[in-house]
């Protein structure tokens, strides 16, 4: 099973292989540097991690899991990363014109955008920068340092900001006529054979009153968000099919937010943002982790995509139902134990080096 692959993003799929209803397990691990020494480290790195499940994909197989991958439980913001690939289709076939204004789409509020604000366009959204500064209707956001609302041009600042991303799922519906869940299923979770996939845990969330436009969230397992992962390693390829668009894969994970002009604190590993991904630093040193592009979802939710290895790497935290409703209509105050972005890929370098030393 072991593949050269060239360090750079491929046009078409890596290998053939795909998994079918079940993922097949790698049939020689130490062909992917997975020795028992390494299993072993990264068992220990789990376990003293909040970590609940974690899975490591190499060239479409299973090639590590942890915990139970098939728990189902709520995703926080990589549901951002989700319409992002979701939305690639609907550019391509003209349906959504990232040119249009909040103006265009006729997207207010019940006390009103600035006329600035109005002037903010969905490229804007997808890429955080939106210069709306009002309140969102959901958790989740930098609240720190909020500019003063209409002092920014839209396009203009990077501030993380749900408001940006609960409009851009109201955008999608609105132009394309598809509810987000059930785009969802008939794109993704049907096509990619997904085990857990439950039509009815998928909800809206958030604040009562807060703003007209509520979070979109999905509740996934981790084998199922492997699938996710594959698909864009994969160059938007699932099997025979083009899931996403080719076109729309290589410009949601190019950097459009470089890191010095994000505000955001913890970026060490994070070279920029794109279209609601996060996006790896890459040296000289570090090819492999060209093309490279992270889902990241609060308390631990993280998916993390390689092309250049056509591996993929998954962490989940699971928060329970009761808890993430809580949390998502303000009464749920507690923050628990979570895993950090630094935390996963400190855990997904022990793969990648083991993989590296095997060439």
């Amino acid at each position: 099973m072991s593949v050269s692959v060239p360090l750079e993003r491929q046009s078409q799929p890596v290998t053939n292989e795909f998994p079918a209803h079940e993922w097949a397990m790698v049939d020689a691990p130490e062909e992917h540097g997975l020795s028992a020494d390494v299993r072993q480290k990264v068992d220990a790195m789990l376990e003293g991690l909040p970590t609940t499940s974690f899975m490591a994909v190499a060239n479409g197989r299973a090639l590590y899991t942890y915990g139970d991958v098939s728990e189902v439980s709520y995703l926080a913001s990589t549901r951002k990363s989700i319409l992002s690939m979701l939305m690639g289709k609907a550019v391509a076939e003209g349906k959504i014109d990232l040119n249009l204004t909040m103006a265009d789409l006729d997207i207010d509020e019940d006390h009103g955008l600035l006329p600035i604000e109005k002037t903010a366009t969905l490229h804007d959204l997808l890429i955080s920068s939106s210069g709306v500064y009002h309140q969102p209707g959901s958790p989740g956001s930098n609240t720190k340092n909020i500019p003063k609302r209409g002092s920014k041009k839209p396009g203009a600042y990077f501030h993380y900001n749900n408001w940006d991303f609960n409009a851009l799922g109201a955008a999608f519906e609105q132009l394309t006529g598809r509810n987000v869940f059930k785009a969802f299923e008939e794109d993704f979770a049907g096509p990619m054979s997904m085990q857990d996939f439950d039509p009815s845990r998928q909800r809206m969330m958030g604040y009562e009153g807060a703003s007209r436009y509520l979070a979109y969230h999905f509740f996934l397992s981790a084998r199922d968000m492997a699938r996710l992962g594959l698909t864009m390693v994969r160059n938007g390829h699932w099997r025979d099919e083009q899931i996403v668009p080719a076109d729309w894969v290589a410009e949601s994970t190019r950097i459009h937010v470089p890191a010095d002009k994000m505000n955001e604190s913890e970026k060490s590993r994070i070279a920029g943002y794109s279209y609601l991904w996060w996006i790896p630093v890459v040296t000289k040193d570090t090819p492999e982790w060209e093309g490279a592009s992270v889902a990241a979802g609060h308390f631990g939710q993280f998916i993390l995509c390689m092309p250049a290895l056509d591996m993929v790497f998954v962490n989940r935290r699971a928060i329970p139902d009761d808890l993430a409703i809580a949390r998502n209509d303000g009464s749920f105050k507690e923050e628990l134990p979570a895993v950090t972005m630094e935390n996963f890929l400190g855990v997904a370098d022990q793969f990648i080096k083991a993989k590296l030393g095997t060439r």
